[in-house]
């Protein structure tokens, strides 16, 4: 059964009516033991967790364009919130093409992403975006349309949000394959309103059918369309300064991959970043990916899927199986990795092979004992895995792993920021991580590394392997201004779960975070690049230890999110009563010149505390050497799921495969029914023209060929695209749709000719339910919404997921108003209209 409203009504009933029973319990359990309390002691996240986590589960059980369908289902917003989408147009598109073609350079182009043009083929006419605030913030004045243009309501909407001068440029999460604007419209909605001022939300392809770089070059896009809008857009050019990048997950891995692009290549930087749970290491490499597996909404084994004629790359194992030992004998092939740890015989042939090509001395020369090899000199690379006994055979990955790039790809720095060779020079970033999420060491480590490039250098293979990256090391050391909050007991972007404290306290720090950093200009962030600190609750300048002293001191003055006494900051509980006891900030730490970090936990109840030191977390003793690298405990786990879908989808996989079969056959008849109607080449060799059938027999489209469309399907003769990628793949309804586009209806810059449609085939397109012999047929749902007939916007799942948000929302706030009131009674002996009993 596909991902819908109705699957998922079904598979997560049960998991209710479980929670439900297994709360009972371990609260009564709890009560014969003293045990702190926890973020699950609240029946309501704790229900809400264990929702988003079968849902989460449901989709590897369903094949990915179904997740993907289900995600990206448009969802009306509600009446209070302004919201205008917009298309990103292809000359936005191609100047972040350009961008990234200069940042990578012709050799990277051609070796490690497959070429220059099929990442640039899309389906649609640019990129599917939304402007999103609070109707409250619209301006009332009268819109005065562009001399000869006519409005429409949402240009209207777009034009009286323009005196909103702080814009968060929002990039969703989602694994890099699903998830969309609608999915977090809601959660925009609300950072808008916290900021007071604008969210700009970017639909960008989704892998696997749009893998790396794609995704990259729309977010790309989406910024220079904001700073440089074109001719027919009708905002005004935004300051960079006025703008923050926001994204969580996957997106929070984006917007670190963007931002380095801006600074590599000189562009304007935006203001700040708020990078929440970002993923930014595809190799799974540190612990907390095997640690926290239990407390995550994250399943076991990845994101796993049923089989189909997209995903995965094989849907039956080959000979070799998914994993396997190595056989490679070295030197290994390109791509691969070297031997984990060599042998004397192996350094004696390096050594000598040295002095026969230069005389020169090799590094290994002085070495005569293996063990005293340091690891950083030889480290491995996919697909080859590193194991816990090193002197085991290595273990070698015959499959794809990850949907968003491929297994060779996972350790390039724009694919893994967390292997950039300087994270340094970058604009003040809020990042936020749970305690309990599998991505927890990777998130605590970047903003490590930002605020300490010195501390924490990448790994030495990352930068003899690419140029680029060892130029940044030494190029960018100015150290990163961060804040990083660590939340107790919280998953995987625990700002889903928007009625808890926890979230609460994000949202509101990130609002302060906005506020600040575009209402203050350059030289007042570099002495105060966060909101003003506020004191710890029940934390004054005599209870602090030498110890804590000195690391607050050494990193950063404390922030505590300010009491702005909104109704939502009063829902939370006593909070300004005790903050009347607490004294003013230590002026000493006010003060520090090195204000380069705050590092801070955050309690169940939003409170925040400092962090501890440096020295006494683990992930910050882990070596440069370990870091980026495929090991073999993640590998086994990811193996044994995907062996157990092997088994329990094989029907499935065949049904793709000979399903792969049948539509490279449409394909062939589609492209010589094309040629016989007269599609034309700019690289065709010989007459421009061919003979044309008369109408009688065909049915012209009404196509157009656009001169800023570049690229299409037939453009990629000489490109090797990554094995998912639709552009230049004939086997999956996705890449047929995009290939029937590209030369019927909106044709590139490379096509001579649009030929009329074969009448045969127009009539099998008038019986095709995704197909149409007068429009476009519809594009893959990883680039394009989908607009559902049959079900009520209100009964999509999406929809429903916020109205339950709501009523935990609203239950959360009338425990916290009760509290209040409690504590007030007893304060002034009185008892508090409206509390209830």
């Amino acid at each position: 059964m596909p991902v819908s409203t109705f699957s998922a009504a079904v598979h997560i009933t049960p998991v209710v009516v479980k929670t439900f029973a297994r709360h009972g319990k371990r609260l009564a359990k709890k009560r014969n033991e003293e045990h702190a309390e926890e973020a699950q002691d609240d029946i309501l996240f704790d229900e809400a967790f264990h929702i988003v986590k079968a849902f989460i589960e449901l989709g590897t059980q369903n094949k990915v364009e179904s997740l993907q369908k289900f995600c990206n289902t448009h969802v009306v917003a509600p009446y209070w919130a302004a919201v205008a989408p917009v298309c990103i147009p292809l000359r936005s598109c191609n100047e972040a093409a350009d961008v990234l073609i200069e940042w990578f350079g012709p050799d990277e182009l051609k070796a490690v992403v497959g070429g220059e043009r099929w990442w640039q083929v899309r389906g649609l006419d640019g990129i599917d975006g939304e402007w999103i605030t609070q109707k409250d913030f619209l301006s009332d004045e009268k819109v005065h349309p562009p001399s000869g243009r006519k409005l429409s309501d949402d240009d209207e909407t777009v034009l009286r949000m323009e005196k909103l001068d702080r814009v968060m440029l929002y990039v969703h999460g989602g694994g890099y394959f699903w998830g969309s604007i609608n999915t977090h419209r809601y959660q925009l909605i609300r950072y808008a309103r916290k900021i007071e001022g604008r969210v700009f939300a970017v639909n960008y392809r989704k892998a696997p059918q749009y893998p790396w770089p794609c995704p990259l070059q729309d977010v790309l896009a989406a910024y220079l369309y904001l700073i440089r809008p074109p001719p027919n857009a009708l905002h005004k050019a935004i300051p960079p300064s006025k703008i923050v990048l926001a994204g969580d997950s996957a997106g929070g891995g984006l917007c670190l991959s963007t931002l380095a692009i801006i600074r590599d290549m000189g562009l304007p930087m935006p203001a700040g970043a708020a990078l929440i749970s970002p993923w930014v290491d595809l190799t799974h490499s540190f612990p907390s990916v095997m640690e926290n597996t239990e407390t995550d909404i994250i399943p076991q084994h990845g994101f796993l899927a049923k089989p189909s004629t997209l995903w995965p790359v094989d849907p039956l194992p080959t000979e070799d199986g998914r994993v396997g030992p190595s056989t490679n004998n070295p030197p290994p092939d390109p791509g691969h990795a070297d031997q984990l740890k060599p042998s004397k015989a192996r350094l004696e042939e390096e050594s000598s092979a040295a002095h026969k090509d230069g005389g020169g001395e090799s590094k290994n020369a002085e070495i005569d004992d293996p063990d005293d090899y340091d690891v950083d000199h030889w480290e491995p690379k996919p697909p080859k895995v590193q194991m816990s006994d090193p002197d085991a055979t290595p273990l070698e990955l015959h499959a794809q792993i990850q949907l968003y790039a491929t297994t060779e790809q996972l350790t390039h720095p724009l694919v893994s920021p967390v292997l950039q060779g300087s994270l340094g020079n970058l604009p003040p970033m809020y990042i936020l991580a749970g305690d309990d999420e599998v991505l927890r060491d990777e998130i605590m480590y970047i903003a490590h590394r930002a605020a300490h490039p010195e501390k924490y250098p990448v790994r030495k293979g990352v930068l003899k392997s690419a140029r680029r990256q060892k130029e940044n090391a030494e190029r960018f050391t100015t150290p990163t201004k961060v804040h990083l909050q660590v939340f107790d007991d919280m998953p995987h972007v625990s700002t889903v779960f928007t009625f808890t404290k926890s979230a609460k306290h994000a949202y509101r720090t990130i609002g302060e975070f906005v506020k600040h950093v575009t209402d203050h200009d350059e030289e007042q962030l570099a002495l105060n690049p966060f909101p003003r600190p506020q004191p710890y609750r029940s934390l004054s300048k005599e209870t602090l230890s030498a110890d804590e002293a000195n690391t607050r001191k050494s990193d950063g003055p404390p922030l505590l999110s300010k009491l702005s006494g909104s109704d939502e900051t009063k829902a939370d509980g006593p909070t300004q009563l005790a903050a009347e006891k607490v004294t003013e900030s230590i002026s000493t730490l006010e003060n520090s010149e090195d204000i380069r970090m705050i590092r801070e936990r955050v309690d169940i109840k939003g409170e925040p505390r400092p962090m501890e030191p440096r020295e006494e977390l683990s992930v910050l003793r882990l070596k440069p050497s370990e870091v980026g690298i495929i090991k073999e405990a993640p590998t086994i786990r990811w193996l044994k799921g995907q062996e157990e879908w092997d088994v329990r989808y094989r029907q499935s996989a065949e049904k793709a495969i000979r399903q792969r079969r049948k539509n490279e056959a449409k394909a062939k008849i589609l492209l010589d029914n094309a040629r016989q109607q007269g599609l034309v080449l700019v690289s065709d060799p010989g007459p421009e023209l061919t003979s044309v059938v008369s109408s009688t027999s065909a049915h012209a489209t009404g196509g157009v060929i656009q001169e800023e469309r570049r690229w299409g399907p037939l453009d990629l003769e000489h490109e090797r695209p990554p094995p998912t990628a639709i552009a230049k793949r004939r086997d999956t309804p996705d890449a047929l749709a995009l290939l029937k586009k590209h030369i019927y209806h909106t044709a590139p810059a490379t096509h001579r000719i649009i030929p009329k449609l074969k009448l045969s085939d127009a009539v099998r397109a008038a019986f095709d339910p995704n197909d149409d012999p007068n429009k476009p047929p519809k594009q893959s749902v990883s680039e394009a919404q989908v607009r559902n007939s049959l079900v009520p916007d209100s009964l999509h799942g999406m929809k429903i997921w916020d109205v339950l948000v709501g009523y935990f929302m609203r239950k959360s706030q009338a425990k916290a108003t009760n509290g209040k009131n409690a504590i007030k009674e007893v304060v002034t002996g009185s008892p508090v209209a409206g509390a209830e009993a």
